[in-house]
């Protein structure tokens, strides 16, 4: 079965195609044949070997990135509690560990982990919305805002802060957004209801709005401190990389919530969830490119290089 990853840790060009062992199905759990799987950010790190010094992370190779993948289910384990059949398109969250990750031909997972494709999308669509999708999910579950509070998202043109601004606008939040100008109208797109230029007066700007601070923040673009500035006494922020505050802020109350996809990565309501809102078009589905899964080293050069809007899939 092929497969994509690392048997050294590296830049890009350590990704090269492997074959690996055929897996099944056991009790609790779904094979996919998948036919799509995203590239992410957090994949880089899995190949970099930057996950691999976890004290608890596999020590042998391979290594095969990929958080989401889309497919067609092709067993269900025995005395497996799901609806789900073979034969059946589904997208899927995958919780990655050493060899067991999404950019491969077959993957087996936790039948919680896996729903119905939204209806009328590509396998490459469905394949961009599960992790930052459910990360977005829980981001703003995590804070617990309610309707009518103000909302701030950095980084919002990305995959994970235009998932933020559109989930929020759902859920009756007020969004301040960040957006260099070639992004402004796509970020408006997403239903902002401010959007103010990106970069090192974004803080002050957002303050000048909003004198006493905003409610929460949720920080794609990593800043911090600096971000954590516009948030009240007592507000909240979400963070994706484990960012817990600095001083300053915690002796204003702020709350900091890091945000794991882990966390979710079995809760499937809030993924049949996302089907539904991305088959209403509350959610909205982007695929920068279809990348055969043979390249995925010139994808990861690509997503680091920057200015990626939407996700590079790689598909077999």
């Amino acid at each position: 079965m092929r497969a994509v990853g690392v048997t050294e840790f590296g830049g890009p060009e350590a990704l090269h195609l492997l074959d690996v062992p055929e897996v099944h199905a056991g009790e609790g759990e779904v094979r996919l044949a998948v036919r799509a799987a995203a590239v992410n950010p957090t994949d880089t790190y899995a190949r970099n070997g930057t996950y691999a010094q976890h004290p608890k992370a596999p020590k042998e190779m391979p290594w095969i990135p990929g958080m989401d993948v889309a497919g067609v289910v092709d067993e269900v384990g025995p005395a497996t509690d799901t609806p789900l059949q073979v034969g059946d398109r589904v997208m899927a969250i995958v919780v990655p560990s050493g060899a067991h990750g999404g950019y491969r031909e077959q993957i087996v997972l936790p039948a919680a982990s896996v729903v119905p494709v939204p209806a009328g999308v590509s396998d490459a669509e469905a394949a961009s919305l599960p992790m930052n999708g459910l990360t977005a999910r829980l981001a703003l579950d995590r804070m617990g805002l309610a309707p009518g509070q103000v909302l701030a998202v950095t980084g919002a043109a990305g995959a994970f802060g235009g998932y933020v601004v559109q989930l929020a606008k759902v859920d009756g939040l007020v969004v301040v957004a960040d957006a260099s100008e070639a992004d402004r109208e796509l970020v408006r797109s997403f239903g902002a209801d401010v959007v103010l230029e990106r970069g090192a007066g974004w803080a002050d700007a957002v303050l000048d709005r909003y004198p006493g601070g905003v409610d929460g923040l949720a920080d794609g673009a990593l800043l911090g401190a600096e971000g954590a500035r516009v948030v009240r006494d007592g507000g909240v922020v979400t963070t994706v990389r484990g960012y817990r505050g600095e001083d300053d802020a915690l002796a204003r109350g702020v709350r900091f919530e890091p945000v794991f996809v882990r966390d979710y990565g079995q809760n499937t309501a809030a993924l049949d969830l996302l089907r539904q809102q991305a088959e209403r078009g509350e959610v909205t589905l982007r695929v920068a490119d279809e990348v055969p899964v043979a390249d995925a080293a010139a994808a990861h050069a690509r997503l680091e290089a920057g200015g990626v809007r939407g996700r590079l899939v790689l598909v077999f």
